[in-house]
């Protein structure tokens, strides 16, 4: 099976994306990042929401904040008409944005890999949202004078406001994902450097092989192989980030083969691990 690894890390070109869209039984995509921060306004539908090792079915009014490196998906569990917001931000363009005194990327960075991503809007709060989304929507598709500099200012106001709600936040989401998904991931992270099989799954929670594939599948969209490729190349950039060199890196995360490693990171990741760690020096010197 040709799986299309390419979609699976989404490329921004852009400073920021903006979309607003509703779509009936829009069966979402499998797990992927982009490779930008998301900020996810859920408005109406029937819709679960993956993130990592955690789903939730989302109300009106969740705002969800997504890192790039944090593996996300939605789910349309019906016929119902799914309407959402949704704006990627380049982390150079967010931080461009930002002041000493005012981070905007907080409500992304400053908590633990997929924990804390969901708030839910109060009335008023939400209204507010959907001034500043509209009066965004609206600058967008014009070509008037200062048209540019009005959308950073709406972009920076949504922002302000996600940071707001998420710094007051009490709110706490039910995660619905099954147990034996989140073990799986857990096991997988967890042995991400040594041979994982079907069948070592299959005797660490007594289980039929072909059972924990299939419901695997349901909730993710990937294939175990997939998944775990996937898990893997990231484990390999955060050791290219440490200063690891490319077959360091590629045993380290996991692999045997290192032509294997070099065309996996490059389908996943967009990018060669040669440019990729070429682009962390150049960043680091700047």
């Amino acid at each position: 099976m040709n799986e299309p690894f390419e979609l699976r890390f989404d490329p921004i070109k852009k400073d920021y994306l903006y979309l607003h869209r509703t779509t009936t039984y829009n069966l979402g995509t499998f797990y992927h990042r982009h490779e930008a921060y998301e900020l996810y306004l859920f408005l109406r539908g029937n819709v679960n929401f993956y993130i990592e090792n955690s789903c939730y079915h989302l109300k009106p009014g969740d705002l969800i904040v997504i890192h790039p490196e944090e593996m996300h998906r939605s789910f349309s569990l019906d016929e119902s008409e799914y309407e959402r917001i949704t704006i990627n931000l380049q982390k150079s363009y967010l931080h461009r944005l930002s002041t000493p005194a005012t981070h905007l990327s907080e409500c992304f960075d400053y908590r633990p890999k997929g924990k804390g991503n969901i708030v839910h809007l109060n009335e008023t709060r939400l209204k507010q949202f959907l001034q500043l989304a509209g009066g965004l929507e609206e600058v967008l598709v014009s070509d008037a004078y200062g048209s540019d500099i009005l959308a950073n200012s709406y972009i920076a106001q949504l922002l302000v406001l996600a940071n707001s709600v998420f710094q007051n936040a009490s709110f706490t989401s039910t995660d619905i994902m099954p147990e034996l998904v989140r073990k799986t991931m857990e096991y997988i992270e967890s042995h991400l450097s040594k041979n994982i099989s079907l069948n070592r799954l299959a005797a660490e929670f007594y289980l039929n092989s072909t059972y924990i594939s299939r419901q695997f599948k349901k909730h993710t969209g990937l294939t175990l192989r997939s998944y775990i490729l996937d898990r893997r190349i990231a484990l390999a950039k955060s050791y290219l980030c440490e200063g690891l060199s490319i077959t360091e890196a590629c045993y380290q995360s996991g692999f045997s083969d290192y032509a294997n490693f070099i065309r996996s990171f490059t389908k996943i990741a967009g990018i060669s691990p040669g440019k990729f760690v070429k682009q962390i020096r150049s960043a680091a010197d700047k």
